[in-house]
């Protein structure tokens, strides 16, 4: 029979197996795979992601910008997020301002017999009416919509929280303490934020800290080969402060789709005729100088123009999750076709240069010149 002795260096030796093993299976923010898909941790907290996550702005279309995202019902709805389960995409994006609210009607009827298998985000504060308490973050307007986004997704909690814009308007000690009391309710378990600036996102987290509330642990942000501002001084940022990058619109705003190359007309069915002036710009002749170099390594991977887009953004710093769109299944298992492999080092090169822009002030310094950049070297090429 082993001896007291013998039995506590055993539990020591395995105590050291598994902080070694949990140490090296968070290497880079990785958690762990399943099939080809991977999962990370959600900036500092303990939440496990999968890199790719599905936007369910398409489902429901109505009004002059959803409508051109998608319309999928419900029935649309269910096959989809089947085909995301199956791929290990369990984390589901939408916004109470989607197609006013139809989005969450559709997704929650679409996922209702399988809650404990699906992470919910949803995303508040943009106008749901013309009242004057419609709109913002204030304590009256998240505990309404988060109780109206309750009834829409057929739940009774929310796993992401994420303000949908900065509230000018309102105390941020309001916003914060009234986040606290919705977590600790237990109606919304983390809290972000998606396109906030760096000064609103920093003074957030000094409050937060100030008063022992919860910290926002993701930002959504937009990001993509056509639109690296995000890089200047959010991912800076989130990798100081933990917030992981939750990135939408990752094919620019449908640029980066593959159906648009140098030289031949817009296709008749981008929905950039109806939705360009909604996003982003960007510059054409820069635009088609990524698309170039996409589809030549595109054709060195066997990869299409969008699955090669979206494994670049899987390589970046501090990104957690990447949401992908689809109006149907074509659409999302071209997707989905993103993970289980990696662009070479040469590859990641090629498309940084294609991509690259001058530095803004105060960057430049620290891009041009070595003294800075000796000081505070960029995270990213």
């Amino acid at each position: 029979m082993p001896g007291h002795d013998d039995f506590i260096s055993q539990v020591r030796f395995l105590s050291a197996v598994y902080f070694i093993f949990g140490i090296l299976s968070r290497i880079g923010g990785v958690f762990r795979k399943e099939g080809d898909m991977e999962y990370r941790s959600l900036g500092r907290s303990g939440l496990k992601v999968p890199v790719l996550s599905f936007g369910a702005g398409t489902f429901g279309g109505a009004g002059p910008l959803f409508s051109n995202w998608g319309n999928s019902d419900a029935n649309e709805a269910r096959r989809l997020v089947d085909i995301c389960l199956d791929a290990g995409v369990n984390l589901f994006d939408t916004a109470d301002v989607y197609s006013n609210g139809a989005s969450e009607e559709v997704l929650g009827e679409a996922v209702k017999d399988r809650r404990d298998r699906v992470l919910l985000s949803t995303k508040t504060s943009l106008p749901m009416g013309d009242g004057p308490n419609d709109a913002g973050s204030s304590r009256l307007r998240l505990l309404r919509s988060v109780d109206d986004a309750l009834k829409r997704l057929q739940t009774d909690y929310i796993d992401l929280l994420q303000l949908h814009a900065f509230d000018a308007a309102t105390p941020v000690e309001e916003v914060l303490s009234t986040l606290d009391t919705l977590v600790r309710s237990g109606r919304v378990r983390y809290i972000g934020v998606s396109n906030f600036s760096g000064w609103q996102i920093m003074k957030s987290l000094a409050v937060a800290d100030r008063y022992g509330w919860p910290r926002y642990v993701a930002n959504q942000v937009y990001y993509s080969l056509v639109g690296r501002d995000y890089e200047w001084d959010l991912m800076p940022l989130g990798k100081d402060q933990g917030l992981g990058a939750i990135v939408w619109s990752p094919l620019g705003w449908g640029r980066l789709t593959g159906k648009i190359r140098r030289g031949a007309p817009l296709p008749e069915t981008s929905r950039l005729h109806a939705t360009a002036s909604f996003g982003p710009p960007v510059e054409e002749e820069y635009m088609y100088r990524v698309i170039d170099v996409l589809e030549t390594i595109a054709s060195e991977t066997a990869k299409t123009v969008p699955q090669v887009a979206l494994n670049w953004l899987l390589s970046r710093p501090t990104v957690s999750s990447v949401i992908i769109g689809a109006r149907n299944e074509i659409q999302l298992r071209e997707n989905l076709g993103a993970v289980g492999w990696s662009l070479t080092s040469d590859q990641i090169a090629a498309l940084d240069q294609a991509s690259a822009v001058s530095a803004p002030y105060p960057h430049f310094p620290y891009r041009n010149q070595e003294g800075f950049a000796r000081l505070d070297p960029p995270l990213v090429g």
